[in-house]
């Protein structure tokens, strides 16, 4: 099967192929054209890899280039407190990361990785983006 064939399956089809390419079902609701884009992406994925750290890294970038900007409250100085299962952690924010323990760290989310051992949004477990904490 190649992707000139998406073009021109029935929704039945479709279903099927999505369901025997992706393990899973349809989402409700989901159009034949949008079943078409993903399933073409799936495959040309599949076939000739993903995008490069490289690309995925400027897709990420603002158009201008310059690094996006850190939530005001995370200033180099500042300092974020967090207790989990009765400890007190304190993570200072410095100009290229965050440390923690005496350890340097590229970002919040790694950080909240080894204090809980279980994959978290580190904004979200240190409570800065407005979620609550669990």
């Amino acid at each position: 099967m190649t992707v000139t064939d998406i073009e021109t399956m029935d929704r039945a089809t479709l279903i099927d192929t999505w369901s025997a390419l992706l393990r899973t079902p349809v989402p409700k609701g989901l159009s034949k054209a949008l079943m078409r884009r993903f399933l073409a992406i799936e495959m040309q994925t599949r076939r000739y890899g993903g995008l490069t750290k490289q690309v995925r890294k400027a897709l990420r970038q603002p158009k201008d280039n310059t690094p996006r900007p850190r939530s005001p409250a995370l200033k180099p100085g500042g300092r974020i407190l967090r207790e989990w299962n009765g400890v007190t952690h304190v993570v200072e924010i410095g100009e290229d990361g965050f440390i923690w323990k005496g350890t340097r760290y590229r970002s919040l989310s790694a950080i909240a990785r080894e204090i809980t051992g279980a994959h978290w949004s580190g904004p979200r477990f240190f409570g800065l983006n407005g979620a609550s904490k669990s």
